[in-house]
């Protein structure tokens, strides 16, 4: 987890570096797509001068924003022609060896790992810290702390359900106990099938024992996009009722986060039958 360090305009980003306050009119390229989403939403998106192309949202301020590949594929050449003077990686997204070429010539790499929804609370305040947003992060800071209190007293409110959380077919894909979607889930309820850390997406068949404490089996819409064709089949594979679920409110941290936990909740407030 990203901790803040006690000295003043300094923060400590997941890998364990310090970043200043930066000074100056930053240029900074996000190889993280929910965190690009991020960095505009904390007021930054004119200083936003690269991104992948799975970094999507908001649609319309990223039209104009020059791609430089895919979160594991980046474009080194593309990415030092732009000049960045901070680029956002992510542990789980990025493949280490490439984010240690691109130290060799950015002069700020941020390094970010949030495992839970709590944990996305220190990554506002590091990039808000590092670029003079820190309103705009509290302001965000305050809507995810309300909205992780609403689901936690709901969660309390009813028994806990074991779910199946579907992210990939051909082959049957889920999530382990130790992924950030599991953690985001488990807020408002719902504990994830099976029970292990690792490996963290295991691909199963549908005669898998652990199957059989399954109440519920979600069908996400990504990475996998699941569709209404697939309701029947996974109904008859797994014997209970399925779902499709909004992938990225389940899976996205940063400030989609907060939109997140909220969808969740209602879900569950809806499938309890409680609006």
């Amino acid at each position: 987890m990203i901790q803040s360090k006690n000295e003043e305009n300094s923060w400590l980003d997941a890998s364990g570096q310090r970043h200043l306050r930066h000074a100056g009119a930053p240029r900074i390229v996000s190889l993280v797509p929910s965190l690009t989403e991020l960095v505009c939403d904390l007021g930054l998106a004119d200083a936003l001068v690269g991104r992948t192309g799975f970094c999507v949202h908001p649609r319309a301020t990223l039209k104009t924003i020059p791609k430089v590949g895919g979160t594991k594929d980046v474009k080194l050449d593309r990415l030092r022609e732009l000049a960045p003077t901070h680029v956002i990686v992510n542990i789980d997204e990025n493949r280490r060896e490439c984010v240690e070429e691109i130290a060799t010539f950015v002069p700020n790499v941020i390094v970010t790992h949030p495992c839970t929804p709590d944990d996305n609370l220190a990554v506002y305040r590091l990039l808000g810290g590092v670029f003079d947003r820190e309103a705009e992060a509290a302001r965000l800071a305050v809507a995810l702390t309300e909205a992780l209190d609403d689901a936690r007293r709901l969660a309390a409110s009813l028994p806990r359900e074991r779910v199946l959380y579907l992210i990939w077919r051909a082959p049957w894909m889920t999530v382990a106990r130790s992924t950030y979607i599991s953690a985001t889930l488990a807020a408002v309820g719902w504990d994830t099938v099976p029970v292990v850390d690792a490996p963290r997406y295991p691909a199963f068949d549908w005669d898998a024992a652990w199957l059989g404490a399954a109440e519920r089996v979600f069908l996400s819409s990504e990475p996998y996009r699941f569709g209404d064709r697939h309701l029947a089949e996974v109904e008859a594979a797994a014997g209970r009722p399925a779902r499709l679920i909004d992938g990225e409110m389940a899976s996205w941290y940063g400030s989609r986060a907060v939109a997140g936990v909220r969808y969740l909740a209602a879900l569950r407030r809806q499938l309890a039958g409680l609006e």
